[in-house]
C-alpha cells in the first residue's frame, strides 16, 4: 500500500449529493485546496495542514484522513454509509408508513 493512501476511503457527497470516495492523502488534498476561500473556517485549515504534513511524511496518512473526515462531517460532506442506505429503504419495502 502506498504510504499516502488511506486504510478505507472517506465517503463524501459532492456536485448534487452524489457519493465520492477519498482514498488518499492527496485526494483529501486537492479536495480541500478545491474548496471555496469564502468558506474556509478553522477545520478547514487543520485538515488542510495535516494532508500537507502527511505528504511530507511527517505524520500519519491517517492522521490526516480523520482531520479531514472531520472537516467533511463538520460541513455535511460525508456521505451515509451504504448500509444505512440499504437498511432504510428496506424498512420503507415493508412499512408504507415508514418516511
Amino acid at each position: 500500500m502506498k504510504p499516502d493512501r488511506f486504510r478505507q476511503p472517506v465517503s463524501i457527497l459532492v456536485g448534487l449529493g452524489f457519493p465520492a470516495e477519498v482514498g488518499s492523502v492527496m485526494d483529501a488534498y486537492r479536495r480541500l485546496t478545491e474548496w471555496p476561500a469564502s468558506l474556509r473556517d478553522s477545520a478547514h485549515s487543520v485538515a488542510l495542514k495535516a494532508c500537507s504534513a502527511a505528504l511530507r511524511g511527517e505524520i500519519e496518512a491517517e492522521t490526516a484522513r480523520g482531520l479531514f473526515a472531520a472537516f467533511a462531517e463538520k460541513h455535511d460532506l460525508l456521505a451515509p454509509e451504504p448500509n444505512v442506505i440499504a437498511a432504510s429503504s428496506l424498512r420503507r419495502d415493508r412499512d408504507p408508513h415508514v418516511q
